[in-house]
């Protein structure tokens, strides 16, 4: 049976390692194989849990166990010889040996090697729940973006032709000047994109899969809290539970705290409102630092409590395809975005949407073809595309 995986991010310094540390301890107090891993470069890991873990699963108890991946090592296990080739061909242009160093790795490749760490756990079945310590949200968006990004840029970038490429490589060798990849060269990237896919499906799962962001009342940290909720809807990602940190007691009675506790009151009430239906989970701000078995108990308890910590909290779709009559609707839940912040347009079975900067690319099922957009709305925080078949009188493709 496959893992159930929890993936924890938020804005820097909102406690989200101390809660995904706090989350795997309690299920594996629960009877569950847990694991709680890192992938956030700025590791705090270790110092929470108060053992030093390092880049394979490190035991913690008898159904815990942390670790701390090291995305160079991950790196180099899955781009050795690809970064190789690379390698060569910019040292033959004259590139310097540091630079030739940095440009081998396409930006953000690094980081997503150790995501890749969830497909080898996930086919393992050596643990039963996955909690993962992501990054800041900057990261973790971009992280979670790229497989398709990157999958996309494999796939155009280097030709899979093998027979074709031994035949052209003399010739490129010989009037291009350019070594043209190898076979091992295509055999990593293939087996790279290969793993891209599965991590994909995971990480889309719902039943399998899903994201937990953590901030503290404060009004910068919700608005990206936000902010973060409307591009995981955008990406697909289901998000089934929010966990606000850190919040002022009403007992405490020194009046320094009075204004303090006034504004956490007015972005709590921004909370509930702007993240219904999903599960709002609060923990106090603590007497002490969360570090140590027993403050991470503490914050577990507060965080969770009668609730399991494993469980899926909270489920719904992101998007819908409905297809009636030669007409079709795609609704895409794109919650705190304003009508002017969505760009739309649609490109063979491609449709592109762009939030903020933001891009996703929806593939259309092969039915799909015959259908040309007819015009979009934006209502109730969703997205929704009309669809008309081309017979039936639509216009031309256009970006409403």
């Amino acid at each position: 049976m496959a893992p159930r995986t929890i993936l924890y991010t938020g804005k820097g310094g909102v406690g989200k390692t101390s809660v995904a540390a706090a989350t795997a301890r309690r299920c594996a107090a629960a009877g569950l194989r847990t694991l709680v891993m890192s992938t956030d470069p700025a590791h705090s890991l270790s110092d929470s849990m108060g053992t030093e873990l390092s880049g394979a699963p490190t035991p913690l108890g008898a159904k815990l166990a942390g670790q701390e991946v090291h995305a160079q090592e991950e790196m180099e296990r899955h781009w050795q010889a690809v970064s190789g080739w690379l390698g060569e061909l910019l040292a033959e242009q004259g590139v310097d040996p540091i630079s030739v160093e940095e440009l081998t790795v396409p930006p953000g490749m690094n980081e997503l090697f150790s995501l890749l760490q969830i497909k080898q756990h996930h086919e393992s079945g050596e643990f039963d729940v996955v909690v993962v310590d992501c990054a800041p949200t900057g990261e973790t968006l971009r992280l979670l973006s790229f497989p398709e990004v990157c999958t996309w840029w494999l796939e155009k970038v280097f030709p899979w032709q093998s027979r074709w490429l031994a035949a052209a490589r003399p010739f490129a060798r010989n009037v291009l000047d350019v070594p043209l990849p190898e076979d091992g060269v295509l055999e990593d990237v293939e087996r790279l994109v290969h793993n891209l896919v599965a991590m994909n499906a995971i990480l889309r799962d719902p039943a399998l899969t899903s994201v937990r962001l953590v901030m503290t009342p404060d009004r910068m940290v919700v608005r990206e809290a936000m902010r973060t909720f409307t591009y995981l809807n955008l990406y697909g990602y289901l998000t089934d539970a929010v966990v606000v940190n850190r919040i002022f007691p009403e007992a405490m009675g020194d009046p320094y705290f009075c204004e303090w506790r006034e504004a956490q009151r007015d972005q709590m009430e921004s909370v509930r409102s702007a993240f219904a239906p999903v599960p709002i989970l609060t923990a106090p701000y603590l007497p002490r630092e969360v570090m140590g078995e027993e403050m991470l108990d503490t914050l577990g308890d507060a965080v969770f409590g009668d609730l399991a910590a494993d469980a899926l909290l909270h489920s719904g779709l992101t998007q819908e395809l409905s297809v009636t009559d030669g007409r079709a609707t795609l609704r895409l839940l794109l919650p705190f975005a304003e009508r002017g912040d969505v760009e739309l347009k649609k490109v063979g079975l491609e449709v592109i949407v762009k939030v903020a900067g933001h891009k996703r690319t929806i593939i259309l099922p092969p039915a799909m073809a015959a259908y040309e957009t007819s015009g979009a709305r934006f209502k109730d925080g969703a997205l929704e595309v009309s669809f008309v078949r081309a017979s039936d009188g639509a216009t031309a493709e256009h970006t409403p």
